[in-house]
């Protein structure tokens, strides 16, 4: 509808069927079509009178049908009553108070409200002496009237009408009238008058109690109330309270604590404004320097204890060139053993970095940008790198392995002391009988005629043992190996799992082979004990699987 207070045609052939007083009846007759678009059908009866329509939906059948039924209906009609006409002539419904806010607030003067008692009606005397029904059921009271006062600057008008809403409305009208066609006053901040007029302005709006903590405030004086006495039984008692502002002091009294204290605070307040003005002291203006840029020195040993790609950031902010660029190139290897390759570019400058995972490749890749740039090695790189590259699917404790060092041999497991003292005990549990001695890797590398050395003493595979774990070499191992060795032809190296079996024993470990067939290739999961670690391997056959 294009006008949402027009009446719809259900709405009048209601108001038609009150006025003949009969009840409309709208019946649904039909139902066709497919689900996505039906019609219905509609029938109105009113009084002998029917007729029918059709619509896409039942509501729209019946405003149709409601329509067809006021236009052929022979009915007699109801008269209709007249649009309510705009009092104020306003168009839009903007009310006279609004619309004189905004010509006040243009002339720079508030508009104040003051709600006026009501005016007694000459020549009215009440008669309260009624006598019968007659009189008291009939006898209408005169209607109560209320006035307004509206202050514009200097001016003043008055209004009046049946609620207080409206008397403002025609305080309102009437000041429009006035001032609509004055000039706007012309706003001068000559002299100090207007400026108190202001301030009493704005006091006006304040209580007693916020201008005497105000006052005491701008003129450093202490400011305490304080309940003095109470009085009076408990349905009827009374306060004093007693205010002092530094020397003055009064004393106000009401039916309670808010009232009297406010009282007092009126009393004090007449004694406060009698007091000197201040002297106007000028505040100096404040002249703020401006603060240098920070600029951050990026020399060669800038940040070196910071992150790499943070590092690279700054650096690159201190030059205010572009920021690094990073991309990740490739993906590689199996997927338990992934290798990412990730660049970064720096204007002209391209460098690489290789990770177990993204966040370590960029690492790296900024790094290889820092030394590229000139700029000296991160000092905690490497400590980030091992907390970053632990073993993230072992929930359990960490084994305390050392890092290899660059000297130590391959093959050999370097273990804390901890560890080793409980490798100790179980390798004098398992081990029982003749003692095997190990070979370093350069014997096993050297032709031989076996691997494997029956030691005359017990002490012998433990001082081999000793030295292997602690230093990485035996001499006791390669002085057993020398006496062993005869010129018989070299035979085929020994494999990884073999090797493997035999370091258990000598250091007392478990190893455990858990293999599955995926096609022509088998995978297998070994696990050690008690030293919990776990490695998968894949290879063409079980052995090979073992091997890898």
């Amino acid at each position: 509808m294009a006008n949402p207070k027009e009446k719809t045609p259900v709405c009048l052939v209601n108001e038609l069927a009150r006025f003949n007083s009969i009840q409309p009846q709208y019946k649904l007759l039909n139902e066709s079509g497919p689900a996505h678009s039906k019609m219905f059908s509609v029938q109105l009866s009113l009084g002998e009178q029917s007729w029918e329509s059709e619509g896409s939906s039942i509501k729209k059948a019946q405003q149709a049908v409601a329509n067809k039924a006021l236009t052929e209906s022979t009915l007699p009609k109801p008269v209709q009553k007249p649009p309510k006409s705009n009092v104020n002539n306003n168009p839009g419904s903007i009310t006279p108070t609004v619309e004189l806010n905004g010509l006040a607030m243009k002339r720079g003067e508030p508009a104040i409200y003051r709600p006026l008692d009501p005016k007694p009606f000459p020549n009215y005397r009440a008669n309260y002496n009624f006598r019968g029904m007659y009189n008291q059921r009939y006898h209408c009271p005169m209607p109560k009237i209320f006035y307004v006062q509206l202050t514009v600057g200097n001016n003043e008008f008055f209004g009046e009408g049946k609620t207080r809403q409206a008397a403002r409305h025609n305080a309102a009208m009437k000041a429009l009238q006035a001032l609509q066609n004055e000039p706007l006053p012309e706003k001068s901040a000559q002299n100090g008058e207007s400026g108190k007029e202001m301030d009493d302005d704005k006091d006006a709006n304040k209580s007693e109690i916020s201008l005497v903590f105000e006052i005491a405030l701008k003129r450093n004086m202490p400011v305490s109330f304080e309940v003095i006495k109470e009085s009076g039984p408990p349905h009827m008692k009374s306060f004093v309270t007693r205010v002092s502002v530094g020397e003055f002091s009064a004393e106000g009294e009401g039916n309670s604590k808010k009232l009297s204290k406010k009282r007092a605070a009126t009393t004090v307040l007449q004694e406060l404004k009698k007091l000197p003005p201040l002297p106007v002291v000028e505040k100096p203006k404040l002249f703020f320097k401006k603060r240098p840029k920070t600029i951050v020195k990026a020399g060669p040993e800038y940040g070196q204890g910071m992150n790499p790609i943070s590092r690279l950031a700054q650096i690159q902010q201190a030059k205010k060139e572009k920021e690094p660029d990073y991309v990740l190139l490739s993906e590689r290897g199996m997927p338990r053993r992934r290798e990412f390759v990730m660049q970064v570019k720096v204007g002209n400058e391209v460098a690489t970095g290789t990770g177990p995972n993204k966040k370590i490749a960029k690492k790296n890749a900024a790094e290889a940008m820092l030394l590229q740039l000139g700029y000296k090695a991160s000092a905690s790189l490497q400590d980030q790198l091992d907390k970053t590259g632990e073993n993230k699917g072992w929930s359990g404790p960490k084994a305390g392995f050392p890092e290899p060092t660059n000297n130590t041999p391959k093959g050999i497991l370097h273990l804390s002391p901890d560890v080793y003292q409980e490798m100790e005990a179980s390798r004098h549990k398992v081990i029982s009988g003749t003692t095997l001695s190990y070979l370093s890797p350069k014997d096993m590398n050297q032709p031989s005629s076996s691997f494997f050395s029956i030691s005359p003493t017990s002490n012998s595979s433990a001082t081999i043992a000793r030295e292997l774990l602690m230093n990485g070499t035996s001499p006791t191992a390669e002085a057993i190996g020398l006496k062993g060795s005869s010129p018989t032809p070299p035979c085929s190296p020994v494999q990884p799992s073999k090797q493997l079996e035999y370091l258990a024993r000598i250091q007392g470990f478990q190893v455990h082979y858990c293999d599955r067939q995926s096609g022509k290739e088998c995978v297998t999961c070994l696990t050690l004990a008690p030293v919990q670690m776990t490695f998968h391997a894949i290879g063409s056959s079980i052995e090979a699987s073992h091997d890898q």
